[in-house]
């Protein structure tokens, strides 16, 4: 059960922004011994993608790192909005949101290290997952049920459709695309 005041922001929700390394994967990144590195992505994360398009709800990745890992999952899931590479996301945060005409509290955002901590402090819904660091629960409304890398951004997109009201429409709307 959510409080009010949790409830209350989820409902101003327009933009959902996600950390890659530890909440859409769990944050181990595999290199071989010919410098080709692999990553993990739950399938769950593409089907939560799926609903917050259908819902209108837009999303964006912010990393620290360059992957070109996640460059793919970004492609494959038609994600606009992959900005990797940057340590400062709080910048990053600020010229999206100017570019998309909305305002700091209207945007969720998932994080799970230190370096996410400046951009938990001005959005208007912080979410963490549980196996992050410590500090980064701190400033964090909400920490999720699954780990990172388990199926995060699908629990959030459910959570903040659910809260807003229009889950089982969107769920409705999909079912007759697909089927």
């Amino acid at each position: 059960m959510l409080d009010n005041n949790i409830e209350d922001r989820i409902k101003k929700i327009k933009f959902l922004v996600s950390d890659v390394d530890g909440v859409l994967t769990d944050g181990k990144i595999h290199i071989s011994s010919n410098g080709i590195e692999s990553k993990t992505f739950c399938v769950e994360d593409g089907t939560g993608v799926a609903i917050a398009k259908c819902a209108g709800l837009d999303i964006a990745f912010i990393s620290g790192r360059f992957s070109k890992s996640t460059e793919i999952r970004a492609n494959e899931l038609r994600i606009k909005h992959c900005i990797q590479g940057h340590l400062d996301k709080k910048n990053k945060l600020y010229e999206l949101i100017d570019k998309l005409k909305i305002k700091p509290h209207q945007v969720a955002y998932i994080g799970d290290g230190l370096v996410d901590i400046p951009v938990l402090k001005i959005v208007g819904l912080p979410i963490s997952v549980p196996n992050g660091h410590k500090d980064v629960q701190k400033y964090s409304l909400y920490v999720t049920k699954k780990n990172g890398g388990d199926g995060v951004l699908q629990e959030v997109v459910e959570l903040i459709l659910k809260v807003q009201g229009s889950y089982v429409k969107t769920i409705q709307t999909m079912s007759k695309k697909v089927f």
